[in-house]
């Protein structure tokens, strides 16, 4: 299906408009909408508006990119319909406005709500499109793509207690962003990703047109299936494929610290958690810990699990394949997947599921955050000097989170994403800090100073990271930017071979770089 463009009768006139000061800025986008929409007050937000700067703030996760020296944009535009966001695409590229999106706000580098390389800059906001459409007859929903994670498992809950999702373990992700970017889960051992378990999709493409699948073409549905957010076009809505899961599900936290053994268990976990039954899915937490008197620092180390069965099997696979966690009864908790979702994403226990609808963050911190990928088990030695590294920081935190199972049977070039077989788990490094820290900058050099430590325990050529932890430090690209050679830098990580592909596409749909970032697919010069 392919949505006509819009029309744009007397939109040349608005191209004589001063964009001397923000005042024109606004008024010369303001009166193209109105040329081609009906009134759009109640959508426009500028810095005079008394909501403005609670919506700015209102999805964003980093705080470090909302600090008073970040740039901020000249307007935010909430569309509450699809044939808005046409209008905001036809308009932004007539008047040569550069405009971000922003569907969730939890991009780690900020760059759905703010823009380093160009000012002055709006933001086109996909905070109204929160449509779920849930089919349980034909397993599949229709999903738009300002709704959270924890919005469509709730709707698929509203139907039924045997389907689900595999998408993200926190929950006030926003679904277009996210599933851009692969979207991984407890349940992507069993299931894949969220990429690998979407049907259809629906895009404004750089021409302002609404194209779906058919009308798009395979290639550009590979691309915007894990090759990142904010290339390619604005995505619409998704169509996704659900999953069965059994009425019960067991979850389980198990906490061990250096002093009782973290680092042969976690040795244990490595060669482990990517080759147990692809029903158990095991990340682990690391962070420092004051033990004793409080004077005493140590790491600990939470093994956070869901299980797609009963408590009784669980225990049969972890006696057999990992019995050093030392796992028994009472550390389980046999429950629904709606609330092994809760559970997970850290809610406090007997939280209604309800609280899934305020599609809020529940992490709202500054931090910098690095990834890496592992394709052989860390040993003891490294391990012993991350512990130091970790034990010098504030307020570190590691997620390491296992692959295998299904992850291991999905080609590379299936999908944008590439981090299958071999990869035995991903890991996160964060570093975070309260406002008013005036060590920021020491912060920032610890993780970079950790991550550099990590180089020969990690995969190389490419050394891998994941697009929906976003990391500048990696390469920026220049204002204007369609240099493929800047942009492989971090191009190869994010996406390895893939990356050629995605800049092919990229030329083909979008020669002119409408959709642009810091980190966005370039296309080649004409």
């Amino acid at each position: 299906m392919v949505s006509p463009i819009i029309p744009l009768s007397l939109l040349v006139l608005l191209l004589s408009v001063s964009m001397a000061n923000s005042a024109s800025f606004q008024e010369s986008f303001v009166q193209c909408l109105h040329l081609t929409q009906s009134e759009f007050a109640s959508s426009i937000y500028t810095p005079s508006n008394p909501s403005f700067t609670s919506l700015l703030n209102s999805s964003a996760q980093n705080l470090r990119l909302l600090v008073p020296s970040a740039p901020k944009p000249e307007l935010i535009f909430t569309p509450s319909d699809d044939s808005h966001v046409q209008a905001a695409v036809i308009c932004s590229k007539k008047l040569g406005i550069h405009f971000i999106v922003r569907s969730g706000g939890h991009d780690y580098e900020g760059v759905s709500y703010v823009s380093e390389i160009e000012s002055p800059f709006i933001i086109v906001d996909l905070v109204k499109l929160r449509g779920i459409n849930v089919d349980i007859k034909s397993n599949t929903a229709w999903v738009q793509a300002g709704a959270t994670n924890g919005e469509l498992y709730y709707r698929i809950y509203e139907k039924s207690s045997v389907h689900g999702f595999p998408a993200g373990l926190c929950t006030s992700l926003g679904i277009g962003g996210h599933i851009t970017g692969g979207a991984y889960g407890a349940m992507m051992r069993k299931f894949g990703l969220g990429v690998d378990n979407v049907l259809d999709a629906k895009i404004v493409d750089a021409n302002g047109r609404i194209l779906d699948r058919e009308a798009m073409g395979e290639d550009l549905f590979w691309a915007i299936r894990g090759g990142g957010g904010g290339s390619f076009g604005i995505l619409l809505w998704w169509k996704v494929k659900l999953v069965p899961v059994p009425p019960t599900v067991t979850v389980f936290t198990v906490t061990k610290s250096l002093e009782q053994g973290a680092t042969k268990i976690l040795q244990r976990w490595q060669e482990v958690a990517p080759y147990i039954d692809e029903n158990l899915f095991i990340r682990v937490i690391i962070q420092p810990f004051r033990a004793g008197n409080n004077t005493q620092r140590t790491i600990i180390t939470s093994y956070n699990a869901l299980f797609l069965g009963g408590a009784s099997t669980l225990l049969q696979v972890m006696k057999t394949s990992f019995p050093e966690l030392g796992l028994t009864r009472k550390d389980c908790l046999e429950t629904s997947w709606i609330k092994s979702v809760l559970y997970i994403a850290g809610f406090p226990s007997n939280t209604p599921p309800q609280v899934l609808l305020k599609g809020k963050p529940t992490f709202k911190n500054f931090f910098k955050a690095k990834s890496d990928f592992v394709r052989e088990p860390i040993p003891e030695i490294g391990l012993q000097g991350l512990w130091q590294r970790l034990l010098i920081e504030d307020a570190p935190l590691m997620i390491w989170n296992p692959y295998g199972g299904r992850m291991s049977q999905v080609s590379e070039s299936d999908t944008p994403f590439p981090h299958r077989n071999g990869t035995l788990y991903k890991i996160q490094y964060l570093s975070a800090w309260q406002e008013g820290d005036k060590n920021v900058a020491k912060h920032i050099d610890w993780i970079r100073k950790l991550y550099s430590y990590m180089g020969p325990y990690v995969s190389t050529s490419p050394r891998e990271a994941y697009v929906n932890y976003r990391d500048l430090d990696l390469g920026v690209n220049t204002k204007n930017s369609t240099n493929y050679i800047q942009a492989s830098s971090w191009g190869y990580r994010y996406f390895k071979n893939n990356f050629e592909r995605l800049v092919k596409v990229k030329t083909k749909v979008d020669p002119e770089n409408v959709f642009r970032h810091e980190q966005s697919i370039p296309p080649l010069p004409i």
